[in-house]
């Protein structure tokens, strides 16, 4: 099939490559021959489009697809093909040209060449895991059988699970790269991957990112080029794949390829999104030739859940940019702060608290006074000092269990050292002034959370702390749904959060955030306590 306006490609002939000697990688269709469905198709014939002298036209491609539209795969499959198929120009084809493994070339028609040592870095953003592309690179060289056999001596190592390298025949290699890594290793790519580049936020990944993007400038004969795949990003976080769209909406990168699909744009609008037709269509849109193979009938359930955090469903499945204005972080933002540590007994702490009577949660938040690490405290039994509705029994007669709330701020007084507590007080006060009794009036201190001039720092102190990369916490799963959920609300005094539906809580969100705001409030009066002191001992 011949791709309307791409006259002079590659990319014919690479595909059919791709088909003839690569089988699908991990999944439900492992093994299987491939077939490459029309979209994937113009795309690949898109990315190995050449000028009449033969050079690739671009530099750079994104491949914007809703989730599970097996990007990592598809990246998989160009990464084998820069290893060893012919994917640079070498001549023109004559009349009845045929390729080694049987492509019929039209007379003109370009006809490649591999790569002299293959140099291909696929980046990963964890240390510990090689991301989804290399696992598809792996196991498509230890499992194409036509593939080993034209092409022996390909070392992918023991085993493919395990791979760290790949040695190609004749040099070269493939090489899985983290943050930390890529920097080091120099600079002599001839291609490279970047998966899920919406997810590029933190100031190492974008690091990562222009250090190996610098590199593809260092081998003019090879023609490196950089393939990005990404699900579309949250406006306004500044993720290298808002950033590479951007310029290619402003046309500052005529050799940047952005192959995006989406649904209606419509769908942004809660009015479109409720309408199960328009729905069903925007996702059939969005997945193109693939929807065959997607569970459309789940994946409308699943938007309609009142759990659903609406703005996460339209960039994963609908594949449509969502402004930051409906999310106050985004979730995997906040993930990626994980780093779960064990808090001593008498390690010194501040706490923020929240409670409720029956419907929002009840929640206790911890941070460390030494570093900021968050955490959700737990009794001695391993329970943690959250409360919600959906504990046990039944939700609509649930009421806060009050005894084992003051038993929780109890056990913190006596377990750590509790340098300040802040408490919102609706529904609490009683307890709350026991406890000002309890801890000391100068160690807990009543915080309004309503009142937007002293929540709305609290928030910025947080975000600007987890953007940063400066915060961890523990990870816990009830704290990160509360974060996700949050919803940016405009105060004069700045940003404040709100629910974006009763069922969708934000109550630990509030607390980590006056938990932090604890701690930075007790740095500063040691600080100034400790400026005292030294301004009386000099005299």
């Amino acid at each position: 099939m011949r791709t309307p306006g791409v006259r002079r490609s590659l990319g014919y002939a690479l595909a059919d490559w791709i088909e003839f000697y690569l089988v699908h990688g991990p999944g439900d269709v492992q093994g299987q021959v491939i077939e490459l469905d029309e979209e994937i198709l113009r795309f690949i014939v898109c990315c190995y489009a050449i000028d009449a002298r033969g050079r690739r036209r671009f530099d750079e491609a994104m491949l914007s697809r809703a989730k599970g539209r097996a990007k990592s795969e598809i990246a998989g499959m160009l990464v084998v093909a820069e290893a060893l198929a012919p994917v640079r120009f070498d001549h023109f084809a004559e009349a009845g040209e045929v390729s080694d493994w049987g492509y019929e070339y039209q007379r003109g028609e370009p006809v490649g060449r591999p790569v002299v040592y293959p140099f291909i870095r696929c980046l990963a953003t964890e240390e510990t895991q090689a991301g989804n592309t290399y696992a598809n690179v792996t196991y498509m060289l230890s499992h194409s059988e036509l593939l080993q056999e034209d092409y022996p001596g390909v070392d992918v190592g023991n085993d493919w699970q395990t791979s760290t390298r790949v040695f190609l025949p004749g040099g070269g290699e493939i090489r899985p790269s983290t943050a930390s890594s890529a920097a080091k290793d120099g600079g002599k790519e001839s291609f490279s991957v970047a998966d899920e580049t919406h997810l590029y936020v933190l100031p190492e990944l974008r690091d990562m990112y222009d250090t190996v993007q610098q590199n593809t400038m260092k081998r003019k004969i090879a023609e490196p080029w950089f393939l990005q795949t990404t699900t579309m990003y949250a406006i306004g976080e500044n993720s290298i794949a808002e950033l590479t769209h951007c310029d290619h909406r402003k046309g500052k990168a005529p050799r940047l390829l952005v192959d995006h699909v989406q649904a209606p744009a419509a769908l942004i609008e809660d009015e479109a999104y409720d309408d199960p037709g328009q729905l069903k269509r925007g996702l059939m849109q969005a997945y193109g030739p693939f929807a065959r193979h997607m569970d459309l009938d789940r994946m409308m359930a699943k938007a309609y859940k009142p759990s659903q955090d609406r703005a996460k469903f339209r960039r994963y499945f609908l594949n449509l940019p969502v402004s930051t204005s409906e999310t106050w972080l985004s979730r995997h933002v906040w993930d990626r702060c994980e780093l779960p540590q064990d808090v001593e007994p008498g390690e010194r702490i501040t706490l923020g608290f929240d409670g409720s009577d029956h419907d929002d949660c009840t929640a206790i938040t911890a941070c460390r006074l030494s570093d900021g690490y968050v955490f959700t405290p737990r009794f001695a039994d391993g329970r943690q000092m959250i409360w919600t509705k959906w504990d046990d029994g039944d939700p609509d007669s649930w009421r806060v269990p009050r005894a084992e709330v003051r038993a929780a701020m109890t056990y913190l007084r006596q377990t750590y050292g509790v340098a300040r507590a802040y408490g919102d007080p609706p529904d609490w006060r009683d307890e709350c002034d026991d406890w000002a009794e309890e801890f000391g009036a100068e160690v807990f201190l009543i915080f309004e959370t309503r009142v937007a001039t002293r929540m709305c720092p609290a928030l910025d102190r947080m975000k600007t702390a987890v953007m940063s990369g400066e915060l961890t916490h523990d990870g816990n799963e009830t704290m990160g749904e509360h974060v996700g959920n949050a919803k940016p609300i405009r105060r004069p005094s700045g940003i404040a959060i709100t629910k974006p539906s009763q069922d969708r809580k934000i109550d630990s969100a509030v607390t980590a955030a006056i938990a932090i705001e604890a701690r930075a409030d007790v740095i500063k009066l040691e600080l100034a306590a400790a400026a005292t002191s030294s301004s009386f001992s000099a005299y």
